[in-house]
């Protein structure tokens, strides 16, 4: 088979990566197993009661990832029984990858039940992409990408199957995307905590904290730019790998309805059903109803315009969201997250949230850079 590209690749690694941080979150408490040697950590335990969650919970997170390999080795050119190896060798060598290294962590238990269950999740994900690529789904869905977004959209597409999952996390401003600077804070906080010549250092970071946490509550003008942005820049994302005016105006609506959908869930996990739709403030479906006018008017752009456009949008958001002060509201909801039902979800959405614009930005600097050089060809002949 020929090498495609395929946005099962990229969405393949980022799962993986996912995978690896939820099997070892919180990342606390690092220490060799007492009394334990290497080749008893080898010897992984066979522990009872089974709970029912636990094991089709563990199944359920490697069913995808053996999905997503499968069809990205396949997509790539390898043979089908190749790609169907990899899509359980590759799973398997991860999950026990992932429990021998749980031993070195207290707070987590190990277990070869979960990797036994890892492993049929993975089995059962290959077999699902099997019977897919058997019956022409992935041709099917590769000509019809290929009719809407080209053959160089793999990227894009990845960044905006994870949006989504990256409106999930709670936000101070709906939509605010991009909030890496606290998380960098804290992480060089704890890094440098208790060495005497960075005091001083540590000392900043801890006040500019404070300062953050008494500002008080965004503007309502304030909220209503951010969340237009934050609509915008997904928008003129999708609009950078799509040509036809009226397939923009087709992903702009849905991506609108997605951003609904996506921040009605979020509140709802927070603040109970009776409370899912306490995010849509004035502010918040102003911004809602700006960004989604701001985003169809990009419908006649020409390609590189609607990427120089996201670039804009995407530097706004990230510029505005790291001004934006914390909520007291957002502040609770995220301790019960880190402390409740939440707390391997918590950590996964929060990076896909501050992350995301960063990665699209990039992918869209990298775009237009590619762009550059065909433009002068061009001139040039």
């Amino acid at each position: 088979m020929k090498r495609q590209r395929s946005s099962a690749t990229p969405l393949a690694l980022a799962y993986g990566l996912l995978v690896v941080y939820a099997s070892l979150y919180p990342f606390d408490g690092w220490l060799w197993p007492p009394g334990q040697t290497l080749g008893t950590l080898l010897h992984l335990p066979w522990p009872r009661p089974w709970l029912p969650f636990d094991l089709w919970s563990n199944a359920a997170g490697y069913l995808p990832l053996g999905v997503l390999l499968t069809i990205a080795a396949r997509r790539s050119g390898l043979s089908m029984r190749l790609a169907l190896a990899l899509g359980v060798l590759v799973p398997a060598l991860l999950s026990l990858a992932m429990e021998f290294t749980q031993q070195f962590l207290p707070a987590r238990h190990v277990s070869l039940k979960d990797s036994l269950m890892n492993l049929l999740g993975a089995i059962a994900g290959t077999a699902m992409a099997w019977a897919w690529l058997a019956s022409g789904g992935v041709q099917r869905w590769h000509r019809w990408r290929e009719r809407w977004f080209g053959n160089d959209a793999s990227g894009a597409l990845a960044l905006l199957a994870l949006w989504p999952l990256a409106l999930l996390f709670p936000t101070p401003v709906p939509l605010g995307l991009g909030q890496v600077f606290d998380a960098l804070r804290s992480l060089t906080m704890s890094a440098i905590d208790g060495v005497p010549w960075a005091e001083p250092a540590w000392q900043m970071l801890a006040d500019s904290a404070v300062v953050a946490d008494a500002a008080g509550s965004a503007s309502p003008l304030a909220q209503l730019l951010v969340t237009a942005l934050g609509l915008l820049a997904p928008c003129a994302l999708a609009c950078s790998v799509v040509a036809a005016p009226l397939r923009r105006v087709v992903l702009v609506l849905g991506a609108t309805l997605l951003a609904f959908t996506a921040l009605t869930l979020s509140t709802l996990l927070n603040f109970g059903p009776q409370h899912a739709l306490a995010w849509l403030t004035a502010p918040a479906w102003q911004g809602l109803a700006l960004g989604l006018l701001l985003s169809l008017a990009l419908a006649p752009w020409p390609r590189r315009g609607a990427a120089a456009l996201g670039l804009v949008a995407l530097g706004g958001l990230v510029a505005s969201v790291a001004q934006a002060p914390a909520d007291p509201y957002v502040t609770q909801s995220l301790q019960a997250w880190e402390q409740g039902r939440f707390v391997r979800f918590h950590g996964i959405t929060q990076w896909l949230g501050s992350l995301w614009p960063w990665l699209a930005l990039l992918w869209l600097l990298l775009r237009v850079a590619r762009a550059e050089p065909r433009l002068a060809l061009g001139a040039k002949n």
